[in-house]
């Protein structure tokens, strides 16, 4: 859990010295939120016998970046904490998503991320 308190921290200071967007924090955010509630759901699902949620998924969801979520869910909920073949995918996802994010601040992309999230944001769905 603390791993997860100076990560965001230093996203924070990123934010804060313009060299990543806010926008890139937000994600995280709701990211780490939606992967806890999928490992929540993943975990009761075991316990029920029922449908569960693929292992590519929940490493999709942390490279993504909700793996500071997934990470709390590992140890607050102890799921998927002791699979070590998940847990090697896993951190390899967490280093690539922290080596994209580092090297997106080291360049100073914020105003980079933010012309890509308003193209993105152009295309609704409907």
């Amino acid at each position: 859990m603390v791993y997860i308190l100076i990560y965001v921290g230093l996203l924070i200071g990123a934010a804060l010295l313009n060299r990543l967007s806010w926008t890139v924090l937000a994600i995280y955010l709701l990211a780490s939120l939606i992967t806890f509630v999928v490992y929540a759901w993943d975990k009761s699902a075991a316990r029920r016998s029922r449908w569960r949620t693929s292992e590519s998924t929940l490493h999709i969801l942390a490279l993504i970046g909700g793996w500071p979520g997934g990470l709390a869910a590992q140890k607050l909920l102890r799921h998927k904490s002791s699979k070590q073949a998940f847990l090697t995918v896993f951190w390899v996802t967490v280093m690539l998503n922290i080596a994209a994010i580092g090297y997106l601040a080291w360049q100073g992309q914020a105003s980079s991320i933010n012309r890509l999230l308003d193209i993105v944001g152009q295309f609704r769905l409907y």
